[in-house]
């Protein structure tokens, strides 16, 4: 985060903190100031003012939500998940709660929530890129890679130019041991973003299961260089 954007979002907080102290009991101004002490990643502090938001309004499925994501930002998707299931059970009809406690069941290995929360994202909204690819990366967790390259593949469909669902795709392809397909998809995945060293390194290693050590040692160099 620039200096700049810092500076804005300290602003926001001495503002919302003086309207606070004239207004202690609206809702809107603790949930404001929590969205601006997350974004500056003083999550403690805005679980503090969401938990307040939440007490002043019991009702209001983006208070929890944004707890929620606090919570999971700290790695505590037990508590992560409690806050999506509220704002989920207050609004069933948005995505992206769906969506976020997939991923922190996903953290917690909860494999098989996961999928379940990305395909009700997916049934919402079908045009999210990021849930197959997240739906993607579960399934290969659970060595389903055919259904893994299905779901990075609509990804790719959706947002042709991210690097990291060539990347995916590619791991699932070389998981099947197709090294043919795995290496376009790393080939596609460097183009897209030369300087990741992790994607030098994953297509190493195929040439390296096809014993072609030559091109090997040239990737691994590069990822070395990259990431020293």
């Amino acid at each position: 985060m620039d200096e700049k954007k810092k500076e804005e979002l300290l602003k926001k907080i001495e503002e919302y903190t003086k309207k606070i102290e004239k207004e202690p009991d609206n809702a809107s101004y603790y949930y404001n100031r929590g969205n601006s002490y997350h974004n500056l990643k003083k999550y403690d502090k805005a679980i503090q003012d969401y938990s307040k938001a939440i007490e002043l309004n019991p009702n209001n499925a983006s208070y929890y939500y944004n707890r929620g994501n606090s919570y999971h930002n700290l790695k505590k998707y037990d508590k992560a998940i409690q806050d999506y299931s509220k704002a989920i059970e207050l609004n069933p009809n948005n995505a992206s709660y769906y969506y976020n406690r997939g991923n922190s069941y996903h953290n917690l290995k909860k494999y098989d929530k996961a999928i379940q929360d990305y395909s009700k994202a997916i049934e919402l909204n079908p045009n999210n890129a990021s849930y197959f690819n997240n739906r993607g990366i579960t399934f290969n967790s659970l060595k389903e890679c055919k259904e893994a390259i299905q779901d990075y593949s609509k990804a790719i469909e959706l947002n042709p130019n991210n690097a990291s669902y060539f990347n995916n795709r590619g791991s699932a392809y070389g998981n099947l041991k197709n090294y043919d397909k795995a290496i376009q998809d790393f080939n596609k995945a460097i183009e897209l973003n030369p300087n990741n060293a992790s994607y030098f390194d994953n297509r190493g290693n195929i040439y390296f299961d096809l014993e072609n050590y030559d091109k090997a040692i040239q990737d691994f160099n590069k990822a070395i260089e990259l990431n020293s």
